[in-house]
């Protein structure tokens, strides 16, 4: 890295030393030198130049002194300017009085331009660290706002208007694991009587599953709103996503469509965890599954459908696997038997029911950080 060093002495034998001592740096390009007589002469280099990294001062010069030149560089504000000071053997107080003042080291006149030379690479080395510091700070201030903005755009393609129907209560919510994630949920009118619901838990996380996720909700909805049987549905999204595969990505996806008028659902399953039942009577039971495998891996896998019965009151809760796998603070996993145990109670409404498993989970983690995304989707039939 090549580095602009302001030399600044009225000795007019000083210049000629400096660029013999370091002919080979200036000619490699390693390091360039300008000169000042003295601290007004410096003071006006530093105010036009903003590329001087190094300054290298005497203390005793006409017209602004080196302990002056170091107060108004001060002034200036110029935190990346490293100063070393020049002064006699012995003359310690005015040594201190530079340091003070921001100088970062010292040499001792006559110059031993040896010793000037392991002084300056030290200083430059210094001040080379603190600004590839201040650039990976500068680099990760701005990846946090565009993952800001990544999270802004992932949540607002969640729908958080839910369907006003008096036949149904829906509600769900995701808590990415970092500022991004991979799960999803979604649900959506296909025709008048019929709504389509979905889940899905993109394998990975952050930035690169986040994007997966967007193209696997997008593609589902869009297919999933011609009307076609939830196994269809799926076989298609499988094909698409295999097509345009990433290596070792795939989506765990539950889809089904509730018959409004009848409270039926018919449901296909992708590698994706089993909804529970909550029936009124406030019981709990995972759902069969439909046996399929994950989408995006296998080109010809194939999907089947299952239905279950709704009556009025009941509901189903969808869950990605960060609920279940969530940690408490003895190593000890969240898992099936307590997130069955917070659904046994009386009939709440879809937002409680979400929102009472989302606090459980984060009551049993005890403030440890969340490992993976946490999505709910629950959906009760009144009718």
């Amino acid at each position: 890295m090549s580095a602009k060093i302001l030399v600044v002495d009225d000795e007019p034998d000083l210049e000629h030393l400096v660029r013999q001592k370091f002919r080979r740096h200036i000619r490699d390009n390693e390091f360039e030198f300008v000169f000042a007589q003295n601290g007004v002469q410096a003071l006006q280099c530093l105010q036009n130049d903003g590329t001087i990294d190094l300054v290298l001062t005497d203390i005793n010069m006409p017209e602004m002194d080196g302990l002056t030149l170091l107060t108004k560089m001060k002034e200036l504000h110029m935190p990346l300017l490293r100063s070393v000071i020049v002064s006699a053997y012995g003359d310690m107080e005015n040594i201190r009085t530079a340091m003070n003042r921001g100088a970062y080291d010292f040499v001792i006149k006559p110059i031993d331009l040896a010793d000037l030379e392991i002084t300056i690479n030290k200083s430059l080395d210094d001040l080379f660290k603190l600004k590839e510091a201040i650039q990976s700070r500068d680099q990760l201030v701005a990846l946090h706002h565009e993952l800001d903005i990544a999270r802004t755009i992932q949540m607002s393609l969640l729908p958080k208007t839910f369907p006003d129907r008096f036949e149904l209560d829906i509600y769900a919510e995701m808590t990415p694991a970092k500022e991004v994630g991979g799960d999803f949920y979604d649900f959506f009118l296909i025709d008048e009587n019929r709504l389509g619901f979905s889940i899905g838990d993109v394998s990975g996380k952050g930035v690169p599953a986040a994007l997966f996720m967007a193209v696997c909700k997008t593609v589902l909805k869009s297919t999933a709103l011609k009307g076609l049987s939830p196994d269809e549905c799926l076989h298609q999204v499988n094909r698409m996503l295999q097509l345009e595969s990433v290596a070792s990505m795939f989506v765990t996806v539950f889809y089904g469509i509730l018959d409004i008028s009848t409270g039926e659902i018919v449901y296909c399953n992708g590698g994706h965890l089993p909804p529970y039942k909550i029936s009124k009577d406030g019981k709990a039971n995972a759902i069969e599954i439909t046996g399929n495998l994950v989408l995006g891996v296998f080109a010809n896998a194939s999907y089947q459908t299952k239905t279950i019965q709704l009556a009025p009151g009941d509901g189903l809760l969808l869950y990605t696997d960060g609920i279940t796998e969530a940690m408490g603070p003895h190593n000890e996993e969240y898992g099936e038997e307590r997130l069955n145990h917070s659904l046994q109670v009386p009939i709440k409404s879809a937002k409680e029911t979400t929102q009472t498993l989302i606090d459980s989970v984060k009551n049993f983690s005890g403030g440890r950080a969340q490992s993976d995304d946490m999505t709910v989707l629950t959906l009760y039939y009144r009718s």
